[in-house]
């Protein structure tokens, strides 16, 4: 199989072959640096035994990647059908180890995949990146068996998943992720190694979901409403967001949401009022 994928035409050539253009209603920018897309696929923990997803393949750059890291099984989900001719071609040259389901990521549903679990590994589309993430956390929380993820990232979004309390960058996401896994920026990825070149730079950032914080997470959609709500109005007290007895939480309500740690959202999202979220 490997050599099946070695010998298929670079994926520039293929794009030109089939008129691929990227779609900026897609959030598309490619990624074509064989070195850069073997990186990201090696750093999937256990891959030779793991399904691995990805999501919005394009191309097939990634996808390709994957495959030859030795994945036990790889699937792929593109909304952009364009594509189909690219990837059916790796689809051949797979021996049946990459299926290529069309349709939006959003919306499709992986929970046949949680008796064995997946991880997911991905250049992800940036105008749904961190709509995903949060969707993934939430499936985490709520018992769905994905190992890992290791994902790319502006890095913009990449700094402010791993951040901590008090830092420029701490927000909803970075209380969400490091509530739910142990988060990390594996390596930056340049803006010169995309086409088209963004204008940001990009990152690829490993999360590991992690059992003993999972399990004090009775109700994920709460906190990611305290979460929204706070962090909404971040320059404002909390007091003046909520209308709460602050103490009972050792709180003096004169705090701003960035100086409040997960754990401390995670307390008060377990006692606070629902109505008042």
């Amino acid at each position: 199989m490997i050599d099946k994928i070695i010998n298929l035409p670079p994926v520039s050539e293929m794009m030109r072959e089939s008129g691929l253009e990227p779609k900026k209603q897609y959030g598309q920018n490619f990624l074509f640096d064989l070195n850069l897309t073997s990186k990201i696929a090696k750093s999937v923990p256990d891959i030779k035994n793991t399904i691995v997803v990805e999501i919005g393949p394009g191309p097939g750059g990634l996808t390709r990647a994957i495959l030859m890291a030795g994945a036990k099984h790889v699937i792929a989900i593109e909304k952009d059908k364009t594509t189909g001719n690219i990837l059916s071609k790796i689809v051949e040259a797979s021996d049946g180890k990459l299926d290529v389901i069309f349709g939006d990521a959003l919306k499709i549903n992986l929970n046949d995949l949680d008796k064995e679990g997946y991880a997911v590994c991905s250049n992800l589309p940036y105008n749904v990146g961190t709509e995903l993430l949060i969707g993934w956390l939430h499936k985490i929380a709520d018992g769905a068996n994905i190992k890992s993820l290791t994902l790319m990232f502006q890095k913009e979004v990449a700094m402010r998943i791993v951040a901590k309390e008090k830092d420029s960058q701490y927000g909803r996401l970075s209380v969400l992720s490091n509530l739910i896994a142990d988060t990390k920026i594996l390596f930056d990825v340049p803006n010169t190694a995309f086409v088209p070149r963004p204008k940001v730079q990009s990152a690829v950032v490993q999360i590991i979901p992690n059992k003993n914080k999972i399990d004090k997470i009775k109700d994920i959609t709460k906190l990611e409403k305290l979460t929204a709500k706070l962090f909404g109005q971040r320059r404002k007290m909390i007091r003046g967001i909520i209308k709460t007895d602050w103490e009972k939480f050792g709180l003096s309500g004169t705090e701003r949401a960035e100086e409040l740690n997960p754990e401390l959202f995670l307390k008060i999202s377990s006692i606070i009022d629902r109505n008042l979220l």
